[in-house]
């Protein structure tokens, strides 16, 4: 029993140990489990912590802005590579010191130094962003602005606080905004000075920003016009002259755009404009606003306008010319509902060759402006005035009561005309032919240039009855002036067949009655109307421009005539109109004649007859001293009659004059023109020139013109002209009077004679 008791009691000790010892090699085994899953966790948190750490500092050195991290006292903590690059220093001598070492010169934005702790170990957050300066990389006057963030955080309640600041380099943005700034500025500094208008215009035509200039342009100042609607500044008429293009350039579908229009200055003056409009826009593409270059183009257009203007007016008178009738002609029978609706008058003053012969050139264009505006007083607004030409002129009407209309307008010139010209001390009274014709089948038959001719026919027809009146055209004065057409286009072949002949007229020494030359005077053997006067024919070559051709072409008749000449005593004088002289084809055929038929220079003289020629030009007077050196006499022709040549004694190599027939006629028995004739012959000696009179048809004038000096003389008295070979039939007796070319150089006026 005690036995079974004690091995009862061993076994249950047994168990207990067994017991004791699985409990404690479980509590082992939990223990060791729960070593190793701290241990575990230990080693995954360092694991952890070093791989954010890593990521922290992958973070710290990618970031653009650098971090400091400091203790209350100041050591630095954390120093990120990139805040390192920015303060200029390194890391490794940073970690672990204080502040107040950062060996960095700081300045604030004012260039005033501080602490280095003052800026990254501030006792409280700050609230604003500070900028300061640190030290650049491109030396010691460098300095890069770094803006400067720093925040105060509290650690647990057995932590240190730590400060930590954010450090952002800004100089890059400080550049950018100052080269932005400069760039600005230089644009408002161009734009302001810019020598012609600009202006930045908003998306609804509103003027933002102009210049100095544009304001000026304006006649306004900048500070007014800023806000302004720019259309409120246009000319009324030309308010949306940009608005289909600014629709265009806003949409996209051109770049630019240019045009001009006129503007309404301040003052109420218009000016006109050319404006050069671009459109700015957003990077993505959006439009923002408009720049507009306005450029003043008033001077420009109405220089443009002026040209215009010259290139269809006449420049003496105003009026319109030759090229702007036709055009107004032809538009008022184009637009006209009825022809007789439509008329011409043709306006010629009589008399002004003479006007200007007495007076000179200047006079008579003061006379052309003068009647000038008769005409246009006389016309109104029913008709466009021109100046064709010299002393023609025009008026185009256009009346629903034409011819009566045209009958009150030339009615009101001749009013007009009555008032004379006041030209000095003289009253000059002007007169004119007018001539009507109005539209209708017959006379624009032709187009506007048949009406025109009506009007001028007409306009003849007045001249021929009597002058200083009115005549209307009708059909039978077509005959006359188709008549005139045929023989101008006939004088053309007649030139170049030799049909136009010489006759001679001798010139006797009045005290021998010797005959020493003879005048040369051209005849038209006409196939069908006969022998033709100069008056007939001559008229024409002005307008067929024949004068040259007809010039040169008698030159070698007149030599031939005097080759004939027994004795080569006498000579034959030329007359000569400025429509032959000036281009030396004239004086070129004279000498190469004088070659060819072995004449003494002498022996062909030139006998001037344009009294128009009151100042010859250049290439005239060089072209009669060529003539003159060569040993050919110049004559003036019309001698005493005005101004002219009396000038012409100055202006012209002369060696000879012919008193005017207008003063022989009534000699003797005329006081005045035997004093004009006697005084005329005095001056002509004086200056050692031959003296001709012309037109002498008694005994008693030629022998008062011997009286009065006059040594040579002419007329019905001695023969009319004749063909060369009648008088070389007749055998006349001559003798030697060739006429020296530089007389002025002789002693005795006479001595040539």
């Amino acid at each position: 029993m005690g036995g079974l008791v004690g091995g009862a009691d061993g076994s249950v000790v047994v168990v207990g140990v067994l017991a004791v010892l699985l409990v404690f090699a479980a509590a082992t085994f939990v223990f060791l489990w729960r070593t190793r899953l701290a241990r575990e966790a230990r080693d995954a948190a360092v694991s952890r912590e070093r791989a954010l750490r890593r990521q922290f500092e992958a973070v710290m050195s990618s970031a653009r802005d650098g971090v400091l991290i400091t203790t209350r006292r100041g050591d630095v903590v954390l120093l990120s590579e990139t805040a390192a690059a920015i303060l200029g220093v390194t890391r490794e001598e940073m970690l672990g010191r204080s502040i107040a070492r950062l060996p960095l010169r700081i300045v604030d934005e004012h260039l005033r130094p501080v602490l280095s702790q003052e800026v990254f170990v501030p006792s409280v957050d700050d609230d604003v962003p500070r900028i300061v300066g640190v030290p650049g990389r491109r030396g010691a006057e460098d300095i890069r602005w770094v803006q400067v963030s720093s925040r105060l955080l509290t650690g647990d309640d057995d932590g240190e606080p730590i400060t930590v600041t954010t450090i952002m380099d800004t100089s890059g943005l400080r550049e950018a905004a100052e080269a932005l700034s400069r760039s600005d500025a230089q644009f408002r500094k161009a734009m302001e000075n810019a020598p012609v208008g600009m202006a930045l215009v908003d998306l609804e035509w509103r003027l933002m920003e102009v210049n100095r200039a544009f304001a000026e342009m304006m006649g306004s100042t900048v500070v007014a016009l800023r806000g302004t609607p720019f259309s409120a500044l246009s000319h009324p008429q030309d308010i949306s002259a940009e608005t289909d293009q600014l629709q265009r350039l806003y949409d996209g579908y051109q770049a630019r755009f240019s045009c001009e229009k006129r503007y309404v200055r301040a003052d109420g003056n218009v000016v006109w404009a050319v404006l050069d409009v671009g459109l700015v826009r957003y990077p993505g593409g959006a439009p923002d606003h408009y720049v507009v270059h306005v450029r003043d183009s008033t001077d420009d257009r109405m220089n443009s306008e002026l040209l215009a203007h010259r290139a269809m007016h006449d420049p003496l008178t105003g009026l319109a010319n030759r090229t702007l009738l036709q055009e107004v002609l032809q538009r008022v029978l184009a637009k006209s509902a009825e022809l007789e609706h439509v008329g011409v008058i043709a306006v010629d003053l009589d008399g002004f060759k003479g006007l200007n012969d007495r007076f000179g050139h200047a006079t008579g264009d003061n006379a052309l402006v003068h009647v000038a505006g008769v005409l246009r007083a006389a016309a109104g607004s029913r008709g466009t005035v021109s100046r064709i030409g010299g002393d023609e002129f025009i008026i185009v009407v256009q009346s629903p009561d034409c011819a009566a209309a045209m009958r009150e307008i030339a009615d009101a010139i001749h009013v007009g005309l009555r008032r004379p010209l006041q030209v000095k001390r003289h009253q000059i009274a002007l007169n004119a032919s007018v001539g009507i014709a109005v539209a209708d089948a017959d006379t624009v038959s032709g187009g506007p240039t048949s009406l025109l001719s009506a009007a001028d026919a007409a306009m003849y027809r007045a001249k021929a009855s009597g002058r200083s009146r009115t005549e209307v055209y009708d059909a039978s004065m077509r005959t006359a002036s188709d008549s005139q057409s045929a023989l101008a286009l006939e004088l053309d072949d007649a030139i170049r067949r030799g049909d136009l002949v010489l006759h001679f007229q001798p010139v006797y020494d009045l005290p021998t009655r010797l005959v020493v030359g003879f005048e040369a005077l051209v005849r038209w053997q006409h196939p069908t109307r006969g022998l033709l006067l100069p008056s007939a024919f001559l008229p024409l070559l002005e307008d067929r421009n024949l004068s040259v051709a007809l010039g040169t072409t008698l030159v070698d008749q007149a030599a031939e005539f005097l080759a004939a000449q027994p004795g080569g005593d006498t000579w034959v004088s030329l007359n000569v109109s400025a429509d032959q002289l000036g281009n030396s084809e004239f004086a070129d055929r004279v000498l190469s004649s004088i070659g060819r038929y072995h004449l003494s220079p002498q022996r062909i003289v030139i006998e001037l007859t344009e009294a128009s020629l009151v100042a010859p030009n250049t290439r005239v007077r060089h072209e009669l001293t060529e003539l003159r050196n060569a040993g050919v006499p110049i004559l003036l022709d019309d001698f005493g009659t005005g101004v002219s040549p009396l000038s012409y004694l100055r202006d012209l190599p002369v060696s000879g004059v012919k008193l005017d027939m207008s003063f022989v006629a009534g000699i003797p028995e005329d006081p005045a023109g035997a004093r004009v004739s006697r005084a005329l012959g005095a001056l002509a000696r004086e200056l050692g020139l031959a003296t001709i009179a012309e037109g002498i048809e008694t005994e008693a004038q030629a022998e008062f013109l011997q009286g009065c000096g006059w040594r040579l003389g002419q007329g019905w008295l001695f023969g009319v002209a004749q063909p060369g070979q009648a008088l070389l039939d007749m055998g006349l007796e001559t003798g030697l009077g060739l006429i020296d070319p530089r007389p002025q150089e002789q002693d005795d006026p006479f001595a040539s004679l």
